[in-house]
């Protein structure tokens, strides 16, 4: 059976991007533990790095990704721009292209792109600590983002879809 670490950005004092009164980190996590619901009745084993409102630095949550043996580290986050309302969509960040976590990343966006939201593709990021302090293949989804109110009102009015499609698009990868 396959372990999954499913990871809600940001947390406790790190509320990530805001938005008026919405926080990333409220979105990411009830998004992942819907996520993980979903995953968890497919018969996939999944762990957290958190279930509730803490912070913890990404260097813990990669530690904790290594010590579950996870198959797979995704973690969810809403993307922020500049300006309000200046974009739309989403993507993924992986370590390396040509790794493994490059055809999750795709399942993923592509589930996501049918439920209404632009699809901006994979980008290469070797800096981020989740990504490269994790021995298992690692991802970073950004699910629209938060100061952009199509992107906001897509998130809430068909939010379970949401969380099916990236269900889906990690289960299609295993």
């Amino acid at each position: 059976m396959a372990t999954i670490m499913l990871d809600a950005g940001h947390g406790g004092d790190d509320p990530g991007g805001t938005y008026l009164d919405r926080m990333e980190k409220d979105d990411t996590l009830r998004l992942t533990l819907a996520i993980g619901e979903l995953l968890q009745k497919s018969g996939i084993n999944v762990v957290y790095t958190r279930t509730e409102d803490v912070y913890e630095t990404p260097v813990t949550k990669a530690a904790e990704g290594n010590a579950a043996d996870a198959d797979y580290f995704v973690s969810i986050h809403r993307n922020s721009s500049p300006n309000d309302n200046q974009y739309t969509g989403v993507e993924s960040l992986i370590y390396n292209l040509y790794g493994p976590a490059r055809q999750m990343a795709e399942n993923i966006n592509l589930q996501l792109e049918r439920t209404g939201f632009l699809n901006h593709g994979i980008q290469e990021h070797k800096n981020l600590i989740i990504l490269n302090k994790t021995r298992m293949p690692a991802l970073l989804v950004e699910i629209g983002f938060i100061n952009t109110e199509r992107d906001n009102l897509l998130f809430d009015s068909r939010f379970y879809e949401i969380a099916q499609a990236v269900a889906d698009g990690i289960s299609m990868s295993l």
